[in-house]
């Protein structure tokens, strides 16, 4: 993987202060810690805002966590590149003939440390069904899953229990999701 902002030894301590700083006075806290595997999928949910990126870039940095992200490969285009890989984002092409999943699959054998975050919802937008590349990632990739989330409801930010998938996923996935039930994101509608 790139050299990211939580390599960057002052600016991940100053980052650090800062997002403790912040997190506190807006009120937001993490419950539980960041698992301590060198490999594994988190899974963010619910994701329904632009603020979900800042916050849990807030709560990576109070936990000296490091995370990636998937971006849209035109995010990385152009002077602002730079910017989102050091931000931890993995450029992703859709329209390419390998599947994004092995993309992924593939990133994950070349690493020997990797925390991939990934809201299954695929969007910010309402929708019924979640999309499932990252338990097929996961599955991939010999990973377990972090069930992490975003409670707007709390104002906390944490973790359920590690997920081990099976394989299959008709059995796995209401395990998945009932742990969300709960869950408020900034938009609950």
């Amino acid at each position: 993987m790139h050299f990211t902002i939580f390599d960057t030894p002052v600016i991940r301590d100053l980052f650090r202060c800062l997002s403790i700083a912040l997190l506190k006075l807006s009120g937001w806290k993490l419950q539980g810690e960041f698992p301590r595997l060198d490999k594994y999928v988190m899974v963010g949910a619910p994701h329904t805002s632009n603020w979900d990126f800042p916050i849990t870039l807030g709560l990576c940095f109070a936990s000296r966590a490091k995370i990636y992200w998937m971006g849209k490969h035109t995010l990385f285009k152009g002077p602002m590149g730079p910017v989102m890989r050091w931000l931890g984002g993995v450029p992703v092409m859709r329209h390419q003939s390998n599947s994004l999943v092995q993309q992924m699959v593939e990133v994950f054998q070349r690493s020997e440390q990797l925390v991939l975050a990934i809201p299954p919802e695929g969007t910010r937008k309402s929708v019924n069904e979640w999309k499932t590349g990252f338990y097929h990632i996961a599955v991939g990739a010999g990973v377990p899953i972090a069930l992490a989330y975003l409670d707007y409801g709390r104002k906390e930010g944490g973790f359920g229990p590690m997920f081990t998938p099976s394989g299959d996923i008709e059995a796995d996935m209401p395990k998945i999701r009932a742990f969300y039930v709960d869950k408020q994101g900034r938009y609950p509608n």
